[in-house]
């Protein structure tokens, strides 16, 4: 830590020298002896000055890209997170121990664990971002340093590989010890359906967060949102009221537990519902209310999702700096 901020304060030092210091003393210079004139043209030069940037936007965005990565790598790899992903996926595989193709209750029901999991472990981590980051966010905002965008952006690309990581090992250590299909295709499907459902839920909990910019009032509201999803997800309630139904069309878990759903199964496929007795996977109960068309309908609602939450997020920070 002490060698990483004596490298941090030599940087500063050198920026500000290079960038600051000598257009600072030649506008210290060049100072009007009537300090009036001065205070009063202050307002049109500080308007001026905010519109011109020292560094090019791809070169911010290089910058804060690094800058991301290094500093929410030990956070996102740190020891507790790693063992808790873990830990929870090896305990679910033994639960699930190589389910039977015959049971598939068992297996649907792991399948919307999937959903459920990584459709609320990522928004929770997110909801903290902004907030957290709401003070510098500002200072450097205000002192000029970058524009919104490319701090949004490297902010969102940053993150990919360091939230999907762990997604990753997950399924791979679930999906193989809980016997679901044992094809790579349907595994790299499956894989490809959990980390989509993981950057909708970031997003959400972005949103969220750059919204309120207070940790207790975005956690609360993603507690409240979580549940309704989680309720409205297909699994629970599988006839919901008519005046109520349009819920569940809200609830990415929904979308995600359809498509795994979708890549695991087939209507025309058949299992065994009792011995010696074959019955149509279509016709059972759970994946008859959900139905397996229409897939890439929901593969386009949750990329609307997507983008959408994002916007919200980047609008959302946009208004932060006006306070």
């Amino acid at each position: 830590m002490e060698k990483e901020q004596k490298l941090v304060r030599e940087t500063l030092i050198s920026a500000y020298e290079k960038n600051i210091s000598t257009s600072l003393k030649a506008e210290l210079c060049n100072l009007d002896v009537n300090s009036f004139s001065y205070i009063k043209d202050t307002p049109a030069r500080k308007n001026t000055n905010s519109e011109e940037w020292s560094t090019s936007w791809w070169h911010q965005f290089k910058v804060l890209f690094q800058r991301g990565l290094r500093e929410r790598r030990f956070e996102s790899f740190n020891r507790l997170r790693i063992f808790q992903v873990i830990s929870v996926a090896v305990l679910g595989g033994l639960l699930w121990w190589q389910t039977p193709t015959s049971h598939i209750g068992d297996r649907t029901a792991l399948l919307f664990f999937f959903s459920v999991f990584w459709g609320f472990y990522p928004l929770y981590n997110a909801v903290f971002t902004f907030p957290q980051e709401r003070r510098m966010l500002i200072k450097e905002r205000a002192s000029g340093m970058y524009h919104l965008s490319s701090y949004f952006l490297a902010r969102t690309f940053g993150d990919l590989p360091l939230e999907l990581a762990l997604p990753t090992a997950f399924v791979f250590i679930i999906y193989w010890m809980g016997g679901l299909k044992p094809d790579p295709i349907t595994f790299i499907l499956s894989l490809i359906v959990v980390l989509y459902s993981v950057l909708v839920s970031q997003s959400l909990g972005l949103a969220i967060g750059a919204i309120l910019m207070d940790i207790k009032q975005a956690t609360t509201l993603a507690s409240v949102t979580t549940l309704v999803f989680l309720i409205a997800g297909g699994y629970y309630v599988q006839q919901i009221p008519p005046f109520i139904v349009w819920l569940k069309y809200l609830s990415y878990s929904y979308y995600c537990y359809k498509l795994l759903l979708g890549v695991q199964y087939k209507e025309d496929d058949y299992y065994e519902c009792s011995k010696g007795v074959l019955c149509r996977v279509g016709d059972y109960p759970a994946i008859k209310s959900m139905g397996l068309d229409n897939l890439w309908m929901d593969v386009c609602v949750m990329a609307l999702m997507l983008v959408g939450y994002r916007l919200i997020a980047y609008f959302a920070l946009h208004r932060v700096q006006l306070r």
